[in-house]
């Protein structure tokens, strides 16, 4: 990471807010999720207090999450939506105790662009949205002020799909792309993540994860979310998404190799060592010049 404001816009560094960036160059890198909700599917109302949530996200850093994700509202199929009041309410008090802790970067799982100005006001860097900039219209412009990093997610839920998984990536994300663009988003400000489990059932999933090597066309950095979902629990059998780590161990592996830069995980410990794995083998093809 950087600090003195200088930073390169080669695809080489993630360019967050408040003069910082992290180097995606190298590693496959880590964002451990701290989950400050009731009701989220793995850990739901295990870390819902500020004290249990900002120990949980010390731990991750301490396990080597490059980057921790504050979440104060469930995006799990049927979840009861909260107000953005209540959302803010979970997620501030924990960013601003966490930015005051270290450098780490702190990311802020939101749609709502009043709760990603006031999370980054209160020290978060990067707005990861799940609805890709196109929930609401004023969140491009609060990401473009503040210089924050964004991860722009695809997602199939309340709209029309095409049959091809990857020809529906780019429905969705040129339509978000252009968005950033009008807003004076940098693309060294965007990270891209195609959205496994939202609205995707275990086959797309699976494809998504086959075809990955496709999104590279977009010609930004990819972020891959698969840990402890359904589809995984699916192909392996395991009902509880907390017994899923061994599968999204597995997801880390085959996406790292496929050209995933970073991952969204709730094991980080686990994740550090599939992607030392990954990397070792990846190196040793660039060592080699092996083709893929």
């Amino acid at each position: 990471m950087t600090t003195d404001g200088r930073v390169e816009s080669d695809g080489t560094h993630w360019r967050t807010a408040h003069g910082r960036s992290l180097d995606i160059s190298g590693r496959g890198r880590i964002m451990g999720i701290v989950n400050v909700t009731p009701d989220s599917f793995s850990d739901g109302g295990r870390f819902d207090r500020v004290d249990a949530a900002l120990v949980h996200a010390l731990a991750l850093v301490g396990e080597g999450a490059d980057i921790v994700d504050i979440g104060g509202e469930s995006t799990r199929p049927g979840a009861a939506p909260v107000s953005a009041a209540e959302e803010q309410d979970r997620v501030l008090p924990v960013i601003e105790r966490l930015a005051k802790e270290g450098p780490v970067l702190i990311s802020v799982d939101t749609y709502r662009a009043e709760t990603a100005r006031l999370a980054i006001e209160a020290g978060a860097h990067i707005v990861n949205d799940v609805f890709g900039l196109q929930k609401e219209a004023a969140m491009a412009g609060v990401v473009a002020a503040a210089g924050a990093g964004v991860c722009i997610m695809h997602t199939g839920r309340g709209r029309e799909t095409l049959a091809d998984v990857v020809s529906d990536q780019h429905a969705f994300l040129d339509r978000s792309l252009e968005i950033a663009a009008g807003a004076g988003i940098g693309r060294e400000q965007i990270v891209l993540d195609p959205g496994f489990g939202f609205a995707k059932d275990v086959r797309e999933n699976v494809e998504l994860m086959a075809r990955f090597g496709e999104l590279a066309g977009f010609g930004l950095p990819l972020l891959a979310g698969t840990s402890r979902k359904r589809f995984v629990g699916a192909l392996t059998g395991r009902d509880d998404p907390g017994e899923r780590d061994g599968g999204t161990a597995a997801t880390t592996v085959i996406l790292r190799m496929a050209g995933a830069a970073v991952f969204r995980v709730h094991n980080v410990a686990a994740t550090r060592d599939a992607l030392a794995v990954a990397d070792a083998v990846l190196a040793a093809r660039r060592s080699l010049n092996v083709r893929s």
